[in-house]
């Protein structure tokens, strides 16, 4: 049986994913529905630094090409807080589709789903995540992938066997030239579940990249000034580089269909399967088998220690290049996976 502190923790894990939960529907009120469908893929994942993380709790949210009027423009990757404790974030991706290249919107849940097969670096090496996972009401970061703050940040954790240091520069599935890959089981489960789409925070962070003209690729070439922020753009934290957007290519839509936001219940069952012990809940399955064979990240040194924020897309401090492709990729940055 379960003591009664035990309990209590668990209780109160359940509570705070109800209350998320509940709140899907606020979210996703602040998000624009809209399907974006391009005739040629994004620029390549870039190589950059992961900042540390600044908060407990914090989750890596990585960079990614969206897509405006303007073309494709880099989303920096940013620390960002989870809705719930136990939810996790799957990142979204372009995939080939009928012609076109679809964007395939991100979400938070209680395990990874697919994202592609995309190498994103930092434990994002295709599939699963390997940087961290949930243990009580407490996010632990595997510092062997991530860059932590380590005066701010104790609760952490060393496991080497899950980096994976080849990099893939590939940024979309399928199509000439794309990453090959498919959903597995688990993958499809996490989709079918519940889900909450990108936070408001997320969706603000997008919106102020979109209105900065030196994001896009026709103009920094594939290669963002700035790739990567400790926390999400906003009002109050705007990037000191910003340039208007000329009135052709204005604000470029979110890529965020909040439409189909599914509706999380509130049951334990579905909630995180918090098996009423706070160990439990949501334990981010890192899937370390899978991360093995994922594309290593484009990352940089995630296997740097904490404090120092290592080369993003590139691999730790002695780690290989990581987003590897799936088939013959050869290495590309001598630098350890982020």
């Amino acid at each position: 049986m379960l003591s009664t502190s035990r309990l209590a923790k668990s209780l109160t894990l359940l509570v705070a994913l109800a209350t998320a939960f509940a709140a899907t529907p606020a979210v996703a009120q602040a998000q624009l529905s809209i399907g974006i469908s391009v005739n040629f893929g994004p620029p390549a994942i870039p190589v950059y630094v992961q900042p540390p993380c600044p908060t407990p709790n914090y989750l890596w949210s990585p960079g990614y090409w969206a897509y405006g009027d303007g073309g494709y423009y880099w989303v920096a990757g940013t620390w960002v807080p989870a809705p719930a404790p136990g939810l996790l974030w799957t990142p979204g991706y372009w995939g080939w589709n009928n012609g076109n290249f679809r964007w395939n919107q991100g979400y938070w849940a209680t395990g990874i789903g697919f994202y592609g097969g995309v190498n994103y670096g930092f434990g994002y090496y295709g599939r699963g995540y390997a940087g961290g996972q949930w243990q009580g009401g407490q996010f632990r970061y595997n510092t062997a992938i991530t860059n932590v703050n380590r005066t701010v940040i104790r609760n952490v954790y060393v496991n080497r066997t899950v980096v994976v240091n080849r990099w893939n520069p590939r940024s979309y599935n399928g199509g000439n030239g794309g990453v090959i890959a498919r959903p597995v089981p688990s993958e499809l489960a996490v989709a079918r579940g519940h889900r909450v789409f990108a936070t408001s925070a997320q969706v603000q962070h997008q919106r102020i990249a979109a209105q900065n003209r030196i994001n896009f690729a026709a103009v920094n070439h594939g290669r963002p000034a700035t790739a990567a922020v400790a926390r999400p753009f906003s009002a109050t934290n705007r990037p000191a580089t910003a340039r208007a957007v000329p009135a052709a290519a204005h604000t470029a839509p979110v890529h965020t269909q909040a439409a189909h936001v599914a509706p999380v219940h509130t049951q334990a069952a579905h909630a995180a399967p918090v098996h009423a012990q706070a160990a439990h809940v949501a334990p981010v399955h890192t899937q370390a088998a899978h991360a093995a064979h994922a594309p290593p990240q484009h990352a940089a040194p995630q296997h740097a220690p904490p404090q120092h924020a290592a080369p993003q897309h590139a691999p730790p401090q002695h780690a290989a290049p990581q987003h590897a492709p799936p088939a013959n990729d050869t290495d590309k940055h001598g630098t350890p996976p982020r």
